[in-house]
């Protein structure tokens, strides 16, 4: 028997390395060969090679508990084993002999812990039957003692088992010497751990004694059968031959049958050839039939389609007559709106979406598309004709009667009623030619602008000029804060009310008209913008109807959106674009005219323009609408020149206040201060709406050059300098007390007004005082500038500060304090020519003195202690008396 790998003692050594570390005792290590595929089937090369391992079987103790382990080794690159699975056999619950290999040394073993049971077990290969029992019985020994069960075994007989382990065992015990090559502990696992007891032993022994009994030797029992076979041969021939005559019968009766089954084919092969071409001839009848039904279906169906193709081409002679050459008078109209719609709708049925694209191409639809053609283009060139002459015939009818328009003491609204009740006439026809060609509505518009501009120019200019000659107002000094006395100073504010009621009035009336102009010709003229205010709403808290019986006027043209991007589906901003240009066209020149009544109402009274200025940024701020563009920028461009024509007449008043320091020396107040209070006064009354930026604006310049000139004036004469300042700064404030109550931006003017009134004041007082008591105050000065030197006490022994000097001091000083003190009084009152600001100027000197002399006396007290002066109480009580 060749030598089993189980024995090489080298072998094991590798698998004890390979697991060094694991507390491990490897019982057994055996070769096999690892394979996956099926035997006698073709499979993937890689799963079907097998794979050389190397299975051992390991122990470990720890106390009284064993636990046994399946290894398998495989090789590495450097032909060293290691570790690749383990197994513990606590798991092993299956042991089967594959059938398909006929040596049966493949097996696999089942362990019931592992993940995937859907995965077939690896198949383990043994080089002979002696390695796989060998191996086996080792495995089943060690489930038996170590863990008290044995696993199913499959595919091997368990005495065969047990037969070849007691014959091995008597091998070993033979040979001697020879046998010493298997270990001790083989011997132990294979041999004195018989799988099978010695009870179990003698009842097999006994069960095949009596299988044996009475057959002897093997070939005497062989040649029993035989001759057994050989009997129950002859036996089965005699009862065949016996049974002759009834198979004859069999055989006759067969043969009849045969032939019928032989005449019944040769029928059915008959009847089916006939068939067969039946079924032909019925497949052709039926073929023909369905092409015959197809081809009647498909005529019906193309005389269907050429009678609506001929319907689509057909021009109804009437539709014809009307665009070639039908009249546009109002009572055709109905007519000519129905054939336009024929002829756009028979344009949009000959197109492609509309017309199947295979009779796009055919003679007849684009012959019929010509001629279509040719009639829209000559309705259009007719009906754009007749509109041009149309829109100038009724703006000539119109200026041609004078009593449409202002007189001489007649103001007349402009009423356009009429103009545009005969205009919507024909808003149905524009937007037909607007679907028909959208290229034929540039000169429709420029036509109608230039008609109506001359209309709407006529109308501003003679109600202008009638709102001029019927306005009583008296006309007022530009000359507002002019030096000299001029007349209309005082004027009443009523007076030129007038002049700001007849421009309110203007755009009262026009700015409504040129509003509804502009939606009415957007709509009229089919933009395609969103439409403004209607003429019947209200705007700017003004009715815009054009009198009683228009105060519900409805601007609506009284048609639909022919195409489907109408004017509500949305604005472009070419449409907007090409809309303002015409507006340009329509309006422009009209501003001459508001510009006119500005320039009238600035002559009359400027300060009227704060009241126009505040008008026009009223209705400006209802002009929203995007189709109203010239309104706005007309309204926009009336602001500028209001403000242009305001800052004017603001430089011309600024100029005559700087007029003012070119003149001789000025005494007392100013004469613009209080007239720039009456100005403000005035200017406070005018202001309406949002023009308070505008005010403000210039009272902001006026006070800067009154500040200015009124500081330069002050410095011609130093002397009275103070005087000067403190007269007008307290006239300015005493003008704009209760004004500065109310508006902020001379509230600020105010207060700065006051802090150089109190600056003034201090310096003059202080001038005053110095001036009566300066040997009193300079000896003060001197110890002051000598106590940041030298001590207190050191002060009296300096030159010209000694005690005596001090007594001389107080002697020339203040012997006679009360006729200083009066002196000063005079002084103060001397150069003042407003008395009402003596006694405030008159406590301030009063106080402002006692203030330095009680500083005076602490100095005093400090550096002389021993020295006496009139006390602070006695002073104020002197001056409480003067």
């Amino acid at each position: 028997m060749a030598k089993s790998s189980a024995d090489d003692a080298e072998l094991r050594r590798a698998c004890e390395a390979a697991i060094e570390g694991t507390k491990q005792k490897i019982v057994m290590s055996i070769r096999v060969a690892k394979s996956h595929g099926v035997w006698g089937k073709s499979g993937m090369l890689g799963r079907q090679m097998a794979k050389p391992r190397v299975l051992a079987i390991s122990i470990k103790s720890k106390g009284q508990r064993t636990k046994a382990f399946l290894r398998v080794m495989k090789y590495s690159t450097g032909g060293v084993l290691e570790p690749a699975k383990l197994y513990k056999l606590k798991h092993l619950s299956k042991v089967e002999v594959v059938t398909n290999d006929p040596s049966g040394c493949t097996f696999t073993l089942g362990f019931d812990n592992l993940r995937s049971q859907s995965v077939a077990p690896p198949q383990w290969t043994m080089r002979n039957i002696d390695d796989r029992n060998r191996l086996l019985i080792c495995v089943l020994n060690i489930c038996k003692d170590v863990l008290g069960r044995l696993p199913k075994v499959v595919g091997i007989d368990i005495v065969e088992m047990a037969l070849w382990a007691k014959s091995l065992l008597k091998e070993i015990c033979e040979d001697g010497p020879v046998a010493s090559t298997v270990t001790e502990s083989d011997l132990k696992v294979t041999v004195e751990k018989e799988l099978v007891s010695q009870a179990e032993e003698e009842d097999m022994e006994a069960l095949l004694g009596t299988f044996v009994m009475g057959i002897g030797e093997a070939e005497a029992f062989s040649e029993r059968l035989k001759r057994e076979l050989l009997a129950l041969e002859a036996a089965n021939v005699h009862a065949i031959l016996e049974s002759e005559p009834l198979i004859d019968e069999v055989l006759q009766g067969l043969e009849a049958a045969t032939n019928c089954v032989d005449d019944m084919d040769e029928w059915l092969g008959i009847f089916n050839v006939k068939l067969r071409h039946m079924r032909e001839d019925i497949e052709s009848i039926e073929t023909r039939n369905n092409k015959l039904e197809m081809q009647s279906v498909n005529n019906k169906a193309l005389i269907v389609e050429l009678d609506k193709l001929l319907e689509r081409l057909r021009v109804p002679s009437e539709y014809a007559a009307c665009l070639t050459g039908g009249s546009f008078d109002e009572a055709c109209m109905l007519q000519n709106i129905e054939a336009c719609e024929w002829l756009t709708g028979a344009l949009r049925g000959l197109q492609v979406p509309n017309l199947d694209p295979t009779y796009a191409n055919m003679r007849a639809v684009k012959e019929k598309q010509a001629e279509l053609e040719k009639l829209k283009s000559t309705f259009v060139r007719r009906a754009s004709e007749f509109l041009r002459n149309y829109f100038a015939s009724l703006v000539d009818f119109m200026i041609s009667d004078k009593s449409y328009f202002s007189q001489r003491g007649q103001l007349k609204r402009p009423d356009h009623a009429d103009l545009r009740y005969k205009c919507r006439t024909y808003a149905r026809l524009l937007q037909h030619l607007k679907s028909l060609d959208k290229n034929c509505l540039g000169p429709l518009r420029k036509a109608y602008c230039s008609s109506l501009n001359l209309l709407l120019r006529r109308e501003a200019r003679e109600f202008a000029n009638e709102l001029r000659a019927s306005t009583k107002a008296s006309r007022n000094p530009t000359l507002w804060l002019e030096g000299s006395t001029g007349y209309g100073q005082n004027v009443n504010a009523a007076d030129t009310l007038t002049v700001s009621e007849a421009y309110s009035k203007m755009l009262t009336i026009f700015i409504p008209l040129l509003v509804d102009e502009s939606s009415f010709f957007a709509h009229f003229m089919c933009f395609e913008v969103p439409t403004l205010v209607h003429p019947g709403g209200v705007a700017n808290g003004n009715k815009t109807g054009h009198g009683d019986e228009d105060a519900n006027y409805d601007d609506d043209l009284g048609i639909m959106d022919i195409d489907d991007n109408g004017s509500e589906s949305g604005k472009s901003s070419a449409e907007l674009a090409a809309l303002n240009e015409s507006l340009q066209d329509l309006l422009d020149g009209i501003q001459e005219d508001f510009y006119a009544v500005v320039d009238w109402a600035y002559k009359i009274d400027p300060l009227r323009c704060i009241s126009m200025h505040g008008v026009t940024e009223k209705y400006l701020s209802g002009q929203k609408a995007d189709a109203a563009g010239f309104v706005r920028l007309l309204l926009g461009d009336l602001e500028s020149r209001i403000s242009m024509q305001f800052s004017r007449f603001v430089d011309e008043a600024c100029h005559q206040i700087e007029r003012n320091e070119r003149n001789v020396r000025q005494i007392g107040v100013l004469s613009y201060i209080p007239r720039f209070a009456t100005l403000a006064t005035r200017m406070e009354q005018y202001i309406q709406g949002q023009s308070r930026d505008l005010v403000d604006q210039a009272y902001t310049k006026f006070v800067s050059i009154m500040f200015v000139t009124l500081e330069k004036i002050a410095q011609t004469d130093p002397k009275y300098a103070d005087i000067f300042l403190l007269e007008n700064y307290a006239a300015f404030q005493n003008s704009l007390y209760d004004l500065a109550n109310v508006v902020p931006t001379l509230a600020k003017f105010y207060h700065q007004a006051s802090e150089a009134y109190e600056q003034a004041c201090t310096r003059h007082i202080s001038t005053i005082i110095y001036y009566q008591f300066e040997r009193l105050f300079q000896f003060a000065r001197k110890i002051e500038d000598l106590a940041f030197t030298i001590a207190p006490e050191e002060i009296p022994f300096q030159l010209g500060l000694s005690k005596m000097d001090l007594r001389k001091m107080l002697k020339a000083s203040l012997s006679g304090v009360d006729k200083s003190i009066g002196a000063m009084y005079k002084k103060l009152q001397k150069n003042l020519t407003s008395e009402e600001l003596l006694p405030s100027l008159w406590e301030k000197c009063k106080k402002e003195f006692l203030d330095k002399y009680e500083s005076f006396a602490q100095l005093v007290a400090k550096i002389y202690p021993t020295e006496t002066i009139p006390s602070v109480t006695e002073m104020r009580d002197l001056l409480a008396s003067m």
